[in-house]
């Protein structure tokens, strides 16, 4: 199939299949790297670099003794930005799913973290990004509902299992929001950006992280039941046992999910 035209001779064109929407507001794409709070010297990681606009600004404050690694999935948009890039020996440009590979530097060093999500991927990325080892920090730009369910407090309407499986890791500030007409092509839904700071010390440990993320999707996958039934199905207990878990947890057990904090 053939692909649109591109805005510009040289330019790879957006994939939709990739969910591709290009953010080219200079100001908005300043903001996003600000708020990396990068020092010359650190080391970047950036998800999804596309036409290369925001990996300008990173890699500009990056400096040469820094680096800044780019995954970036589309084949075309690689090669365009490793000739975009050829002049930094610190950028460095990766072609691979970054669901597949991880998005930590090999070499196991602090980090930091920024992208622009496809939207229809949002979730398992976010996911991926809060594996061991984390970065320092994560800033990325994704739906504005979405953003506003990760940093959502408990008992608003917009809390539910990717809230508290996020903020049992890391803090969440949803710092602004972005229009549609800031990107090429616009999308249909407003956008914002997030900035994501790792907890010292997590509600869960790193081997408890998968249970629990599968425990609190179960869970408010039953949002509308009280807790003791919700952990009847969602654990296959009968009511008695349900009862005595919950009692040594100090829960009660007539709360719903959506008003407990992570």
């Amino acid at each position: 199939m053939r692909r649109p035209p591109s805005d510009a001779p040289g330019v790879p064109a957006p994939r939709k299949r990739f969910g591709q929407h290009f953010l080219t507001d200079p100001r908005i794409l300043a903001r996003i790297a600000d708020a990396l709070e990068i020092r010359a010297g650190d080391a970047v990681v950036e998800i999804g670099p596309g036409r290369g606009a925001l990996t300008g600004q990173l890699v500009g404050r990056v400096g040469p003794s820094g680096h800044l690694t780019a995954i970036e999935v589309d084949r075309d948009l690689a090669a365009h930005l490793r000739q975009q890039f050829a002049s930094h020996p610190e950028c460095e440009i990766v072609e691979r799913d970054v669901l597949d590979g991880g998005v930590a530097p090999a070499a196991g060093a602090p980090y930091l973290l920024a992208g622009n999500i496809p939207y229809n991927i949002t979730t398992p990325i976010i996911f991926q990004a809060l594996r061991s080892p984390r970065a320092g920090r994560m800033v990325f730009l994704v739906q504005r509902e979405v953003a506003e369910r990760l940093a959502a407090p408990p008992g608003s309407e917009a809390y539910g299992a990717l809230s508290a499986n996020v903020q049992a890791l890391a803090t969440v500030e949803l710092l602004f929001r972005v229009a549609a007409g800031a990107f090429t092509p616009p999308p249909r839904v407003e956008s914002a950006v997030i900035r994501l700071v790792p907890l010292a010390t997590p509600v869960v440990a790193p081997e408890e992280e998968e249970p629990f993320r599968l425990l609190v999707q179960a869970l408010f996958s039953f949002r509308r039941k009280q807790l003791a039934r919700g952990v009847r199905d969602a654990c296959g207990m009968s009511a008695a046992a349900a009862a005595e878990l919950l009692a040594r947890a100090g829960l009660t057990p007539t709360v719903r999910p959506e008003v407990l904090s992570p």
